[in-house]
């Protein structure tokens, strides 16, 4: 509060459990929900309005950790009240970490309008622990600006560098050379993401993607007011419904024509 910081993560590293045998892991849960919201109260006593934030992960140190990913941690959130007051600070190493691809977690926490803040860093995917290292792949940054830019920023938050200069690199001069390299490709990264959302061509082709939702039975099951019968029948009388292509390759090489273009 002193040094007028805007956010508190909580990194759950070592809230997880080890051994099914010896864990009780409802009651383990319980209690760190009750931590949290007395971090909430200390919050409110102090009379601040710094963001709070986890961030998730999926093991290391501990086995099974309970802020696995995202999802998990949202979904522990909402179950505990805790959404209104809580946000998620992303680090894609640990996505990774957990098996998912670079972007998922800023993706998902983004639309659930929980992406507070990101630990821009990535890690080696022949390796299964956290390497902190400096993104350099401006597709990458791309991915994750995209979804900044849809958000609208992410103030408090930022981009953190919670990255590490490789073991053999021991020049002073090393320190620098990767953190502006990494923010370059942040940059990079922003200016692609840019170039996507101005041309509104992936925009068009997700609304296509999605239009017959706009149909009065799509309207009706997104509003929760349709039934299994109800599908039955439409089922029964329309027969089996007209494949519609996904057209993944298309919405990459969209994506990936702004990859490319000269600035």
């Amino acid at each position: 509060v002193k040094l007028g910081g805007v956010n508190y993560v909580f990194w759950g590293g070592r809230e997880g459990y080890q051994s099914f045998y010896n864990s009780d892991v409802l009651t383990e849960l319980d209690n760190f929900a009750e931590f949290l919201k007395m971090a909430v109260a200390w919050k409110k006593k102090l009379g601040t309005d710094f963001q709070l934030l986890i961030e998730p992960k999926p093991r290391e140190p501990t086995k099974h950790q309970y802020d696995y990913d995202a999802q998990t941690v949202i979904g522990f959130l909402k179950h505990y009240g805790l959404d209104k007051d809580f946000k998620v600070n992303i680090e894609p190493n640990h996505t990774t970490l957990a098996g998912h691809d670079f972007e998922h977690d800023i993706v998902m926490a983004s639309r659930y309008g929980m992406l507070g803040s990101i630990d821009c860093n990535t890690g080696d995917m022949t390796l299964g622990w956290d390497t902190d290292n400096f993104l350099y792949d401006p597709q990458e940054a791309a991915k994750v600006m995209l979804m900044v830019l849809r958000q609208g920023g992410l103030a408090p938050g930022g981009l953190n560098f919670d990255c590490k200069v490789r073991r053999e690199s021991t020049d002073l001069e090393d320190l620098f050379i990767a953190h502006i390299g990494a923010m370059d490709v942040y940059a990079h990264g922003l200016i692609i993401a840019d170039r996507n959302e101005r041309s509104g061509k992936l925009g068009k082709m997700l609304a296509t993607r999605y239009e017959t939702w706009k149909s009065e039975l799509g309207k009706k099951v997104q509003t929760g007011n349709a039934s299994f019968e109800e599908l039955e029948l439409y089922a029964l009388e329309n027969g089996e419904p007209k494949q519609i292509s996904g057209k993944e390759e298309l919405f990459v090489q969209v994506f990936k024509q702004y990859c490319y273009e000269s600035s």
